[in-house]
This record gives C-alpha cells, structure tokens and sequence, in this order.
C-alpha cells in the first residue's frame, strides 16, 4: 500500500496508535510463549549433549574391551612360551641353558601378572563406566521428558497463535506503509527505549498512559485538537487523546476479532 502524500494529522495519529495496538498485541502473544522457546533450545542442547557424552562412553568401553582382549592373547602366548620352555629344559645339556630357560619361564610369568593386574584394572573401569552411563541414561531420560513437555506446550501455544501473530504481522507493515517513513522511525526508536513497547499512548486523568507526571491543561488541549504531533516530555512517548485511543480500540478489536 502506497503512502498517502496529503495525510491529515489525525489520520497520522490514528494510524500511529493503530500500528501501536497492532504491535502490543504481538508482543502480548510473545509474552504467553515467555521464555518457553529458550527454555527448549536450553533443553535440546542439553539432551544432544548427554547424548553426544553416551557416544564417547561407549566408544571408550570398546577401546578397553580391545585392551582386555589383547592382554588375553599376550597371556595365551606368555603361556605357551612356558609350556615351551618347560619341555626344552628337559633336554638341556648344561646348567646355562637351564637357567636362561628358567629365565624366560620366569620373565612370561611376570608378563602374565602384569597382563592379569591390567585386565582387573580394566574390568574395574569399565564397572565405574558402566555406573556413569546408567546415571547419564536416567539423567538422559529424565531430560527427555522434560523436553518432550515443554515442546508439547510451545506447539500448543504456536498452534493457537502463529497464525494470529503472521496475520498481526502483516498488518503491522501494512500500517506503516500508511506513515511517513520519519514518524515510523521516531515510533519505532521510542518503542524499543520503554521497557512496556509503547511509544504511542493516550492522556489518562491528565497523565499520560504509563506516567504519574501531569500533563498541563493547555498541552491537554492541543492534544485533543489533533492538529499536531505531541510527545510527552517526561517519557518521549506520543500523545493521543482519550477520544480517539477509544475508537482506535474498538476499531482494532474488531480487526483482531477477525483473525
């Protein structure tokens, strides 16, 4: 939609406060999802992380399952090497070659003590993994849950909502077509620097929206002129008069209705 040219003031300030309106609507629809979206994003990290940490326990367990099994074979061997040795020693022809064999026999069963002291080493690594990973898993489970929950609840809400919120979206840019491109930047600046969003307000019992200061009869009555663009001098905001911030809101309701 093109920008009007020969826009009266009025015109401004209605379209202003209707794009205000527009606006605080969407961000009430952010409001009830809060902090759900983060607390999932939270909750995914989380799960990918525990089970990125399974991944890694597992993958160690092989890597000690392939270290018992080497230790087994080097026992095998160290075993037939004495069975070997053993048999030679009864055909040596002096005391040398006796106790070179003795030796060896004596250096394979040392091997075998080692092998045999690392494999219980591993098994009991393996017991204190295996410990770990069944605590990840319910930690894993548990997590799970939660997420699958809080996932259930942002569906929920999106379902009821996202459409509403495009359809409001759309409006929003719609509106602002209809405003100079000046004033949608001043509102725009002024709502991102109130906590609340709302840069366009009308005068509530001589105080503007949101605000304890009074505003003086005078300035009340240029207000209700429409005939220019007043902002409060204590918040920034822009002024509207009762008057018409009600017929903007019944107008708006009416739209949001039909969403």
């Amino acid at each position: 939609m093109a920008k009007k040219t020969d826009v009266t003031v009025e015109e401004k300030l209605r379209a202003l406060y209707d794009l205000q309106l527009i606006d605080s609507r969407v961000d009430e629809i952010r409001n009830v999802r809060g902090e759900l979206p983060l607390e999932v994003e939270d909750l995914e990290d989380e799960v990918a992380g525990l089970n990125t940490r399974l991944e890694k326990m597992d993958a160690d367990l092989e890597v000690i399952d392939q270290g018992i099994n080497t230790k087994k074979v080097l026992i095998e061997n160290a075993q037939a090497l004495i069975k070997k040795y053993n048999e030679q020693q009864k055909n040596v022809r002096n005391n040398r070659e006796f106790n070179a064999l003795s030796k060896e026999v004596e250096f394979q069963e040392l091997e075998i003590e080692l092998a045999e002291k690392q494999i219980k080493e591993y098994r009991a690594q393996i017991d204190q993994k295996k410990d770990v990973i069944e605590q990840t898993k319910e930690r894993l489970a548990e997590r799970q849950k939660h997420l699958d929950h809080k996932k259930g609840e942002l569906d929920a809400i999106l379902a009821e909502t996202e459409k509403e919120e495009k359809a409001l979206l759309d409006k929003s840019k719609e509106y602002e077509q209809q405003i100079e491109e000046r004033l949608v930047n001043a509102y725009k600046r002024i709502r991102s620097s109130v906590k609340n969003g709302l840069a366009v307000v009308p005068v509530e019992r001589g105080a503007s929206g949101g605000s304890f200061f009074t505003i003086p009869p005078q300035v009340i009555m240029e207000i209700a002129g429409r005939r220019k663009i007043i902002t409060d001098e204590h918040s920034g905001r822009i002024l509207v008069d009762e008057e018409l911030a009600q017929e903007e809101r019944q107008k708006m309701n009416e739209l949001f209705q039909s969403f």
